[in-house]
């Protein structure tokens, strides 16, 4: 029963943010090639571990407030399923079995996985919050997924792809925290200190920003010369309908169905969105691999 609730404290739902750490495979044209598909699994894995126990260090950190929360009040350690010492027991294995993982691979992989993991235990104790910076350290985290996909199968990566993966997790961190603003409405502070400096309009005008970046960044690295040049054609920015109907669809869903506290989640749940997507990837797909 213990060894269910600490994976249930990995919070697997969330190791979809994961995928990231195959968009450098794909996007090199190499996705069917074996031995670097191998290699980047590995990292995914790793990314993975690393990422379940930081949730459960993170959930040892913030117990008191937890408890309090409508929501994380349910999670094995808040609701007493485990106690504090198998939490901290299952933070110690599935960090060392990230790191252990990592090992595996060539030494650039290891340094980014490592700053990581220093920063995601900075963001727990300290940078959560600062006002601004904790949305930016959550985007940071998606960047470095992206990057570390690359240099764990060695291949270069374009800048535009890591601008595009910042606006979009900017995106997605603001939404999450105007839903956090919502759900707890005059008590947001004392769950969240960082969320007594935010705003409904603040939030708003901030996403509006992050979503127009979003489109335009995109646009723009469909048809630069670089893109052009390495995939032979032209057609992705036949993709861009996709993805403005995903942001658009995303931006209904927090602002009338005040929704986005679980991107993951809402992913998932929200068939038109998940259509979206899976449109998005079968097009892309096609594109690089088939047009290309």
């Amino acid at each position: 029963m213990v060894f269910f609730e600490i994976i249930k404290s990995l919070r697997p739902q969330q190791w979809t943010k994961n995928l990231f750490i195959f968009a450098a495979i794909i996007f090199s044209q190499e996705a069917f090639t074996i031995p670097l598909l191998f290699k980047a699994s590995i990292a995914f894995f790793v990314f993975c571990a690393l990422s379940g126990s930081l949730y459960i260090f993170n959930d040892i950190i913030d117990l008191k407030k937890d408890r309090l929360h409508p929501l994380k009040s349910k999670r094995p350690l808040a609701a007493e399923r485990i106690t504090r010492a198998q939490a901290v027991t299952g933070f110690i294995i599935f960090s060392t079995l990230g790191i252990l993982l990592a090992l595996t691979l060539n030494l650039n992989f290891i340094w980014i996985v490592l700053l990581f993991f220093i920063l995601q235990i900075a963001y727990s104790f300290w940078l959560k919050h600062i006002v601004i910076l904790d949305v930016f350290v959550i985007s940071i985290g998606f960047v470095i997924r992206v990057a570390a996909g690359a240099m764990a199968i060695k291949v270069d990566i374009s800048p535009w792809l890591l601008i595009c993966t910042l606006l979009l997790a900017l995106f997605l961190a603001l939404s999450k925290r105007r839903h956090e603003l919502f759900l707890l409405k005059g008590d947001a502070g004392e769950h969240r200190t960082v969320l007594a400096d935010y705003s409904s309009s603040l939030l708003d005008q901030m996403i509006s920003v992050v979503t127009a970046s979003t489109v335009i960044a995109y646009c723009l690295y469909t048809i630069s010369e670089e893109t052009v040049a390495k995939f032979g054609t032209h057609e992705l920015i036949y993709t861009v309908p996709f993805v403005l109907y995903g942001i658009f669809r995303y931006l209904y869903l927090i602002h009338h169905k005040f929704e986005g506290g679980t991107p993951e989640t809402l992913i998932l749940k929200d068939k038109p969105l998940l259509a979206t997507i899976l449109f998005w990837i079968i097009s892309a797909f096609f594109i690089i691999y088939l047009r290309g």
